[in-house]
């Protein structure tokens, strides 16, 4: 579909088109984003696990399943995005987890479950954070620490609500209702704003990049007859590196590290936290109290970030947020009460909700925009597998000891050491003949 009546759009409205892609994005957050994450999945394991028989280790197998597909995709999907944009994908996005969550409504063998909760959490794991991030990349410079926290916000309250929903829907109307319930309703919200609004870049519709003012377009200079008043482009000054120029770029592989160590921790502690505290004495409910905390930090967590992103070098905004996860995860690991687990809790969620705001920054603000898929998109794996082994360690350790202390211990230390080491993240140089022009 032709730019030209989305242009035409931009042109009338009272604000800065940027803000409609941002809304797309966060539209999506609150739609395909949470339906096939973990906490979701969570509500769904005691109904349909004691109905079919199912093993819990069969029913989680479902999840690294599908963070390995989404490994394998995120390059490919990178390579996409900066080509055709992310409407396409986050349209995409919202149509497979749909119609996965649609068929899994119907499901009753465990081959069945899995050919398409796999697919769907792929889609969720790698292109829809690609999508939406990249788009607001895209569209902002200025303003992109604001954008990307409004965006994480969008992200934390969704996946705090559709759990909520999906429980209320299992208790009245059972888990197969609930499944084609949340699947309906993100086909409905995810698709076709993707599909009609959303644009890649500024540039192509001819405005620009984050303007000082709110709607440049509406400026006289676009009055017959009118010049254009010169002025400072939000875009001036931006670097834009390829592929081969950021996998030369010490920052590169140091980012790389840090997202690989800070998301190990990030889903390691998360998901054995609660178990942790039961094991401790505490009763389910208390327990379930220190997940609460760490999903609101985390949405808390990327509001304070944002306003600090703008004063201080993000290297050392990361290094702070990993130091505060390496808190958490050393806190709950010594902790056994609600005293100690309610700020380890706070402190785990308000570092993760910096390495979700910061990475996306740092990556953006490092690379430019040209090519920002492509790289993010060689660079996601490798935060997706540590994603993957957090749990896998915390698991297996505690059926070797009997407790969480040993993994998380380690966790605290390997996230502190990335924390330290990504200080030396400096903003990689390019010379003027190096830079890429705007494609």
């Amino acid at each position: 579909m032709g730019l030209g009546w989305r242009a035409k759009l931009a042109r009338v409205l009272p604000f800065y088109y940027g803000w409609v892609v941002l809304a797309i994005s966060a539209s999506a957050s609150y739609t395909a984003r949470p339906l096939m994450s973990v906490a979701t999945l969570s509500v769904f394991v005691v109904p349909m696990t004691e109905q079919f028989g199912w093993s819990r280790g069969m029913f989680s197998g479902a999840i690294s399943m599908g963070g390995l597909c989404a490994v394998a995709i995120s390059p490919l999907v990178g390579r996409f995005i900066d080509r055709y944009g992310s409407g396409i994908m986050i349209a995409s996005t919202s149509a497979v987890a749909g119609s996965c969550a649609l068929g899994l409504s119907l499901v009753s063998q465990s081959w069945a479950f899995y050919s398409l909760y796999v697919p769907g959490r792929a889609f969720f794991a790698a292109p829809l954070e690609l999508g939406t991030s990249t788009a607001i990349s895209n569209w902002f410079i200025r303003r992109r620490p604001l954008s990307m926290a409004l965006l994480s916000v969008s992200q934390g309250t969704g996946l705090a609500i559709m759990p909520l929903a999906a429980q209320f829907i299992i208790l009245g109307w059972g888990w197969r209702t609930a499944w084609a319930s949340l699947g309906a309703y993100t086909l409905a919200a995810g698709v076709l704003p993707a599909l009609l609004l959303m644009a890649r870049r500024p540039e192509d519709m001819g405005l620009e990049a984050d303007p000082a003012a709110d709607n440049p377009a509406r400026k006289d200079r676009n009055r017959p007859g009118q010049e254009e008043s010169p002025r400072i482009s939000s875009a001036a000054t931006e670097v834009n590196f390829t592929v081969r120029q950021a996998l030369a770029t010490r920052a590169f592989w140091l980012l790389a590290a840090f997202s690989a160590a800070g998301f190990m921790v990030q889903a390691g502690v998360s998901l054995h936290q609660v178990p942790h505290f039961i094991l401790q004495g505490l009763p389910g409910e208390q327990a379930a109290l220190t997940a609460s905390m760490f999903a609101l930090s985390q949405v808390l967590g990327g509001l304070l970030w944002s306003g600090l992103a703008p004063r201080v070098p993000v290297r050392f905004l990361l290094a702070l947020s990993g130091l505060a996860v390496a808190l958490g995860a050393l806190g709950t690991a010594l902790s056994g009460t609600l005293l100690g687990g309610i700020p380890s809790a706070a402190s785990l969620g308000i570092g993760v909700g910096g390495l979700h705001l910061l990475l996306r920054l740092a990556w953006a603000d490092y690379y430019g925009r040209h090519h920002l898929g492509t790289i993010r998109g060689l660079t996601l794996p490798v935060q997706i597998s540590g994603q993957a082994l957090g749990p896998v360690i915390a698991g297996f350790s505690f059926d070797a000891t009997g407790n969480y202390w040993a993994p998380f211990l380690f966790f605290a230390v390997a996230v502190a050491a990335g924390a330290l080491l990504v200080v030396l993240a400096t903003p990689p140089t390019q010379r003027v003949e190096e830079q890429v022009q705007a494609p």
